[in-house]
């Protein structure tokens, strides 16, 4: 697996994001929480640039008609549709099985790295 580094930490600010292009893909890179992460640019709904979309929490389960808000800066919402996804894992909010493609990330020596490829037979 190759590690491709690609910005300098102080390039994504905390609760901030870039988009990069690595091996022809579009990747966003976002800060969390200190911890960074990163999902290829496409929405698999309809193929909308996802790293277009909002940045922010969502509602979290509560009683009927209260509304609390959570989890701010922590899902990316599809600037076409609005569907929503938690940065840290990729998962949609709606289902287990709909998902953004995630990419591990490595910071190293204050260079944020994005880990592409598949491992070899014997690596």
């Amino acid at each position: 697996m190759a590690v491709h580094y690609v910005l300098a930490e102080e390039d994504v600010p905390e609760g901030g994001h870039a988009v990069v292009n690595i091996e022809g893909r579009e990747i966003g890179i976002y800060r969390v929480n200190g911890e960074y992460h990163a999902i290829l640019n496409y929405c698999p709904h309809q193929g909308a640039p996802i790293c277009a979309g909002l940045v922010s929490g969502t509602t979290l389960p509560s009683e009927v008609y209260d509304y609390e808000y959570g989890r701010a800066g922590e899902i990316v919402r599809c600037p076409w549709h609005g569907w929503e996804f938690d940065l840290q894992t990729g998962k949609s909010l709606f289902s287990d099985r709909i998902r953004v493609k995630k990419y591990k990330v490595e910071v190293h020596e204050g260079k944020i790295g994005v880990v592409m490829g598949r491992k070899q037979a014997g690596s």
